[in-house]
Parts: structure tokens; C-alpha cells; sequence
């Protein structure tokens, strides 16, 4: 086990002084404000969208049905014919990884969607309106809250039938409030800005203001937001499929393999390689938000 954790160690340190070498070369050739890390993030996510999108597409080995890979051998080590060796059932880990990929994509994306719209739509129309609105959309906000994040997710995703459907609504729902807040707090600081007050004064509809007004205004950060909260949503994701609270198995996720793999590990190491791209598609995430909010606050 030493020698193994010893080759690890050298081999990420050797990626860590090639990276800071090959950073240098580039920032040199292009100047000083080129990243190569944002560039790095951004071919890993585009690489990764990619493969998940023509997964049916592409010759991997079987990596779905057990049934299909009974004559596969069960624990094999990397090899050309099975890049990252094969699980318990002969199926392509590869494989696997890649329709996992589907799922955390699909979560992320998904559940910043439905809870991005409906806490974003509930922020505004609270900033703008006021009064009771305000008041009921902040009470209802207060409330999911008061729940803990992990208990309340725990709680949906138990009721609901594990789907990927499903978990984005869930997923959906435990970020509505913190849209809300920001959406809120966001379109109080544009609603008393002078081109608003003029538009009410100039009889525009309370739909214009909100939508043609408004909105425009606070959408770059409820979107720098939105591409934080997606890197949230994918661990989540995996954090409920590790418990064996989101999509099933023979359906391979991220989280579900690394469950799988727990009891593996001293004797197949390599069974934890979605531990790998779970952490370099957040971690790229990340990386291009925080690119894009220095962006934005520079200007």
C-alpha cells in the first residue's frame, strides 16, 4: 500500500509543477491576465457534456445491463479493452462514469432551473410589489428554511420515487429560498433606480417593469449565482446516491459507485475513479464561476 500511495503523491506533484511551468509559458505568450485554470475548467466541462450527450454513440463496452456482461470478467484491472477495469458485475467502469455523468448534469441543471425560476419569479415579484406579497413570499422562505437542508432532502427524496425526475424537484425546491433572497435583495436596489421610477410614472405595466426593467438588471447575478449552486446540486446528488436515496442501481451515478466501491477499495482501488471527474466537474464549475463573478465585479 505505501508504494502505490507513494507513486500517487509523486504523480501529483509532478502535475502540480507542470501545470505552474506550463502557466507561466502561457501567461507569457498571451499576457498576464490569460488563466489557463478557467481554460482547463472549461475543456472539462465541455469534454464531459460531450460524452454524457453521445454516450448511446459511442464503443464503449457494455456498461448498463448486467445480463450483457455475464461472459465479462467481474474486477478486472485497467486494460485496453476496459480503461478503468470492470465492477462487480463485469460492467465498463468507464462506461458507467459516462451515462453517470447524464444524471449529475441533468440533476444540476435541473434543479437550478426549476428552483432558479420559481425563487427568481418569487424574489422579483416580492421586490417590486411589496406589502403583503412581500410578507407571505418571505414567511414561505423563513419556512423552508427553519427546515435543515440535508433533513428536508432526505425527506423528499424518501417520499418521492427515486427518478432523476424527481430528485431535481427536490433538489429544486431546497434552493427556491435562497434564489428568493437574492432575486429580492437584487431587485429592491433596481426598483428605486431612476429609469424605473420613470416607467412607473409613465404608466408602463407593473409586467414591463418587472420584466423589461427589472429583470434585465438583476439576471447576471441571479445567473453567477445559479452556476455555483449546479456544482451544489451535483454533490447533493451524489451525496443522496451514496446513501441509496436517488437513482437506483443497475443505473450507474456517480454517487451510487462510490457506495458500491466503499467496500472494494482495499483491494480494488480503482473502482473509485468517479471520486475523479465528481471532483474535477465541481471543481471546474467553481473555477468559471468565480472567473465570472471577478469579471462582473471588475466592471
Amino acid at each position: 500500500m505505501v508504494l502505490p500511495a507513494v507513486r500517487l503523491l509523486l504523480g501529483v506533484l509532478g502535475l502540480v509543477f507542470a501545470y505552474a511551468g506550463a502557466s507561466r509559458l502561457l501567461r507569457a505568450r498571451f499576457g498576464p491576465g490569460f488563466d489557463p485554470g478557467v481554460w482547463l475548467a472549461g475543456t472539462w466541462l465541455a469534454a464531459i457534456v460531450l460524452a454524457a450527450a453521445t454516450a448511446d454513440l459511442l464503443p464503449l463496452p457494455e456498461s448498463l445491463d448486467p445480463s450483457k456482461a455475464l461472459t465479462e470478467p467481474t474486477y478486472a484491472a485497467p486494460s485496453a479493452a476496459h480503461p478503468l477495469g470492470t465492477d462487480q458485475y463485469g460492467l465498463d467502469v468507464l462506461g458507467q462514469i459516462i451515462y453517470g455523468a447524464r444524471v449529475s448534469l441533468v440533476v444540476g441543471l435541473g434543479g437550478v432551473l426549476i428552483g432558479g425560476t420559481i425563487g427568481t419569479l418569487l424574489g422579483l415579484t416580492a421586490s417590486y410589489l411589496r406589502g403583503r406579497v412581500d410578507g407571505a413570499v418571505g414567511w414561505g422562505t423563513d419556512v423552508l428554511l427553519s427546515f435543515p437542508p440535508l433533513v428536508l432532502l432526505m425527506a423528499l427524496a424518501a417520499v418521492l420515487e427515486p427518478r432523476t425526475r424527481n430528485i431535481c424537484l427536490a433538489l429544486g425546491i431546497l434552493v427556491i429560498p435562497s434564489f428568493v433572497r437574492l432575486s429580492r435583495a437584487a431587485g429592491l436596489k433596481v426598483a428605486g433606480q431612476p429609469f424605473v421610477l420613470t416607467a412607473r410614472a409613465m404608466g408602463a405595466t407593473r409586467r414591463r417593469i418587472l420584466f423589461r426593467e427589472i429583470l434585465p438588471n438583476i439576471l447576471p447575478s441571479v445567473l453567477s449565482y445559479a452556476l455555483l449552486v449546479v456544482a451544489i446540486l451535483i454533490v447533493a446528488e451524489a451525496s443522496l446516491s451514496f446513501l441509496g436515496l436517488s437513482v437506483q442501481r443497475p443505473a450507474p451515478t456517480w454517487g451510487n459507485m462510490i457506495a458500491e466501491a466503499e467496500a472494494e477499495f482495499q483491494t480494488h482501488p480503482f473502482l473509485l475513479a468517479p471520486a475523479v471527474p465528481l471532483f474535477l466537474t465541481v471543481y471546474s464549475i467553481n473555477r468559471i464561476g468565480d472567473f465570472l463573478r471577478a469579471g462582473k465585479e471588475g466592471d
